[in-house]
């Protein structure tokens, strides 16, 4: 069986990027552990945005962590699915927006 892109194991790995640039490593992690403690926002409520934003961007590891991250935070399975479906839509809605674009451009060259 031919091995995947995607190495599940290598989620586990995601703090060794500081490996090459520690400074630069560090100040990402400070932010980013920053981010997502309680605030006007709740943890669930952070982590079922980062679980639609994982799908959007459709990152698997993010999608790995983010569903757990969401289970561990009080979401249940109906707001997570939610959550993917919100993310759907603005994809959805992003490519049907840019249909404006071409409709312009078909005027435009047809005028």
């Amino acid at each position: 069986m031919e091995k995947s892109y995607y190495i599940k194991d290598d989620l586990k790995k995601f703090g060794d990027i500081s490996e090459f640039q520690e400074k630069l490593g560090k100040k990402f992690f400070d932010y980013y552990g920053e981010v997502f403690e309680e605030g006007a926002l709740s943890k669930r409520e952070k982590a079922l945005i980062a679980l639609a934003v994982a799908h959007t961007v459709q990152c698997p590891y993010c999608i790995d962590a983010y569903t757990t991250d969401s289970l561990e935070n009080g979401a249940s399975e109906e707001q997570m699915m939610e959550a993917v479906h919100v993310s759907a839509a603005i994809r959805g809605g992003s490519s049907l927006v840019h249909g404006v674009q071409m409709m312009n451009k078909v005027k435009d060259v047809s005028m």
